[in-house]
């Protein structure tokens, strides 16, 4: 019998800012796979990297930030490759970053906005993203994260800390 083989070899991260009145997820519109469509952050994990370390680079190489905070959402992105023929699955990071801070994008991407998520929910065009979102809005902003989802609270001696593993 023939299989379809799962791989999980990238990261997905809601980036959130507590924006008064309500908490804002960023988004980012693609540049080269899925053009013009607005995503959350993603990205390959790379040799002997851990998945939330990954999730810490892809934040800091797509958007220019630091998070203050990451955490595991507790959920994958998963979705069918018909050109692989492959399942793939993404681990889910929520990352907490400083309302203030400026988001500077790299080649990737064309522009980004600051969303609420009933707006992120419209926007972006897979229904895995808008279960992530949900889950995410429901888990993250409307309830207190659970402790034990949280990997990090960053600050600049933690971060050059994790440089080094």
């Amino acid at each position: 019998m023939a299989e379809i083989p799962i791989r999980s070899f990238g990261v997905s991260v809601v980036l959130l800012r507590n924006a008064e009145p309500e908490t804002e997820v960023l988004l980012l519109r693609r540049n080269h796979t899925l053009v013009g469509e607005w995503c959350q952050i993603a990205g390959g994990i790379e040799e002997g990297e851990k998945a939330w370390e990954t999730a810490l680079r892809e934040v800091k190489e797509e958007t220019g930030l630091d998070c203050d905070r990451l955490y595991s959402a507790d959920i994958c992105e998963q979705f069918y490759e018909a050109d692989r023929d492959a399942i793939s699955m993404f681990p889910v990071f929520v990352g907490f970053v400083d309302a203030e801070a400026a988001v500077t994008i790299n080649h990737e991407h064309s522009e980004f906005r600051w969303v609420s998520f009933a707006a992120a929910l419209t926007m972006v065009p897979f229904a895995g993203q808008r279960h992530v979102l949900r889950h995410v809005e429901a888990e993250f902003v409307q309830r207190e994260p659970v402790q034990h989802l949280l990997i990090h609270e960053m600050s600049q001696t933690s971060w050059n800390n994790c440089e080094g593993t």
